[in-house]
């Protein structure tokens, strides 16, 4: 497994609030209400921002060790350690809604008979796709 630790920089921002952002990753932004909330939305932030460039075919950046004092003026720089591919799995096996379109007959004829639209989707679609179950 893939573990990734990028330096976020946290913006102290009005009420405790903070702004994050992350050097390593252009693009990457999030807001925490507080300093204790931070932690969690940056992490978010990141592993989401990895995944999408996962997803368009973009190199994952390497992390940087440490930021110059230019960057982290007024800052709080905080470690941040995100796992890809934790992530990836989670993501990648969510269920999603998917709307169909049959002829009306054979819906009341799936209804009387209390079919399992998702369950029988899922399993002609493994088996057209030649699929393993497993894969699930």
């Amino acid at each position: 497994m893939l573990n990734l630790t990028y330096l976020a920089l946290l913006e102290p921002g009005e009420d405790g609030c903070y702004g994050i952002s992350f050097p390593d990753l252009p693009g990457c932004f999030s807001f925490a209400d507080n300093l204790a909330e931070a932690e969690q939305m940056a992490a978010e932030a990141a592993e989401l921002h990895i995944y999408g460039m996962e997803r368009d075919g973009e190199a994952i950046p390497e992390p940087s060790t440490s930021l110059s004092k230019d960057i982290t003026k007024d800052m709080l720089v905080m470690p941040v350690t995100v796992h890809p591919d934790l992530y990836r799995m989670k993501r990648d096996n969510e269920r999603v809604k998917t709307n169909i379109t049959l002829p009306a007959w054979l819906k009341r004829m799936a209804e009387e008979k209390k079919v399992n639209y998702s369950r029988l989707l899922e399993s002609a679609l493994l088996e057209y796709l030649q699929l393993p179950t497993a894969n699930k």
